[in-house]
């Protein structure tokens, strides 16, 4: 009898977990732009990511236990951006009112040095910042979901196992995917001497699988080492031995010794609401305090939704913002940055007093205050039933990073040195200057735009927000919040609205092509000069209102909403 009982729990053991597996179709899937649900949601790039993140809320973990899982199928099913071969940032508000920031921002390698990218005479090789294995900063990802662990509530092996079926048994390519390994196909093959998986003999089609062999063993070494798995033993060993292939510096201790951070949270006061976001090395929390505060007292909700006014104005504190950051923003454990006068009432006042709503500035009058980052990023936002909410954005930096593949490891390395400022002045590869606030040294963070947001309303999640976008993630942020807070957009249209863009230099208002045509001449009738580009981000948003969880991914790729 006990045999029997036995045989059928074991059955019973099996159809359940063929069950739980089959929830997730990786050959075949959609991309659900937006839901409205109860009890949890989440939204990432890819929508086998979101499906990933939602199993493990509705298999009992928490918010960053699906956040840290939802990274990790990232890595395999969105591999531009999502990784384990670069770093980001994870911000969390818990359900017992406590804030979290934890740092896993790539390092610069023990060997980097202030002027590594100049020639003899002085001059920036822009291309070994960018492209190649000297580009890439020692990686932070890994140690960072395991710090982050402790928030969590289940096993690490449960959190990473998707992601080794998606890489061992394969997924379904997107058509945006298709086109995106078919472009990059030249420079995979120059900068690798191995052969790589995103590379295929007469170019991906329409309907392809792609299975990452050589990732999901270095997924399952993590699983069984942890993050020794990946920063000691045989993966290290392959970074380092691939390193050595193409005059790459990083060396097994610069892994052995890399350290996450956990900060202090950026948290300020806007309209009524509490913002909550990253401090340094992100430059993020510091601009959206500061653009947020310069416009504070303008009665911006009477402007409405991208007239000539509410541009022209948001415009000219971006303009500030970016000044400032060129001048002023580094990492902090490196150097000192006056973040409590960047920030005060006094000075965004001080900083506003040159400002006229009836005409264009300029970034030759307006540099920084006295005082005596194609943009391969991705975001993803998750809540949970108990009002957990995680914030997170991950990068390779560049498009696919430095496109250099660690042979026999099967990943990624970014290329996040070109955050530095490889020469004061001279932009990097998003046309974002810096100065020796900046600069390269072993073991510096290199400054980042990423913007993991949490707007609390009564000191619950209201709004759970973030996007990609190199330099354009800061303004992205700020004006999805603007659009929600001040002009009442609902979260899917203050996510999908056309976006513009100012970062000070170049002296340009960048915007997407649906942007209003009237605003447009508008805003040239004042003086402004204006470049019509692509897309500007993919916003992934939560919004909780009337105890609805409304989640919605963005329209401009494959980003996707789940939820229950």
């Amino acid at each position: 009898m006990m045999k029997n009982y036995l045989i059928t729990f074991t059955l019973l053991f099996c159809l359940i977990a063929v069950q739980s597996t089959a929830q997730i179709n990786p050959y075949k899937y959609h991309s659900q732009k937006k839901i409205t649900v109860t009890k949890g949601a989440v939204v990432s790039a890819h929508p086998l990511a979101s499906q990933v993140g939602l199993q493990i809320l509705k298999a009992g973990g928490n918010a960053v236990d699906a956040a840290i899982a939802t990274q990790l199928a990232l890595a395999v099913v969105y591999p531009g951006a999502g990784n384990i071969g670069g770093g980001g940032f994870l911000l969390g508000h818990l359900s017992n009112g406590k804030n979290i920031a934890i740092d896993y921002r790539e390092m610069a390698p023990a060997k980097a040095s202030r002027d590594m990218y100049l020639d003899s005479a002085g001059n920036p090789q822009m291309n070994l910042s960018q492209d190649g294995h000297l580009a890439s900063g020692v990686p932070g990802t890994i140690a960072g979901l395991f710090a982050s662990l402790k928030y969590g509530k289940l096993p690490f092996k449960k959190l990473i196992q998707p992601a080794i079926e998606l890489a061992e048994k394969g997924f379904t390519l997107s058509d945006a995917q298709v086109a995106d390994f078919n472009e990059s196909a030249k420079e995979f093959l120059q900068l690798n001497a191995s052969p790589v998986a995103f590379v295929k003999n007469g170019g991906f089609k329409k309907g392809d699988i792609l299975i990452q062999t050589e990732l999901a063993n270095t997924l399952k070494r993590i699983r069984d080492l942890g993050a020794k798995g990946f920063y000691e033993g045989e993966t290290a060993r392959l970074i380092v031995a691939e390193m050595q292939k193409g005059n790459g510096i990083i060396t097994l201790d610069d892994l052995k010794y890399y350290v996450v951070k956990e900060r202090t949270a950026t948290r300020f006061g806007y309209h009524g609401y509490e913002i909550v976001s990253m401090p340094l090395p992100s430059s993020g929390g510091i601009l959206l305090q500061q653009m947020l505060g310069m416009i504070a007292d303008k009665n911006i909700a009477a402007m409405k939704f991208q007239t000539s006014a509410s541009v022209q104005l948001m415009t000219e504190v971006e303009r500030r913002g970016y000044a400032d950051r060129a001048a002023f923003l580094g990492d902090a454990d490196f150097v000192k940055v006056p973040v409590k006068t960047l920030v005060s009432a006094a000075y965004l006042k001080q900083r506003m007093a040159d400002y006229d709503a009836t005409k264009a500035g300029n970034s030759k009058a307006t540099a920084a205050g006295n005082i005596t980052e194609s943009e391969e990023t991705t975001h993803l936002s998750v809540i949970d039933a108990a009002g957990n909410a995680v914030s997170v954005t991950t990068t390779l930096n560049g498009h696919f990073g430095s496109r250099t593949v660690v042979s026999g490891a099967g990943f990624i390395l970014n290329n996040e040195m070109d955050d530095f400022s490889v020469k004061p002045g001279v932009p990097n590869m998003y046309g974002a200057v810096g100065n020796e606030k900046n600069a390269i040294a072993p073991g510096k963070r290199m400054l980042s735009s990423m913007t993991p947001t949490i707007v609390l309303k009564n000191n619950k999640p209201y709004l759970v927000v973030g996007t990609p976008g190199g330099t354009t993630i800061p303004t992205s942020v700020f004006q999805s919040i603007v659009n929600v807070i001040d002009f009442g957009m609902s979260a899917e249209d203050a996510v999908n609205k056309p976006k513009f863009h100012h970062q000070w230099l170049p002296d340009l208002i960048f915007i997407e092509k649906d942007f209003d045509a009237a605003t447009i001449t508008a805003l040239e009738a004042m003086g402004y000069r204006i470049s019509k580009r692509g897309n500007i981000g993919r916003t992934e948003m939560i919004q909780v209102k009337n105890g609805k969880i409304i989640a919605v991914g963005d329209k401009r790729g494959d980003d996707a909403a789940e939820g229950y």
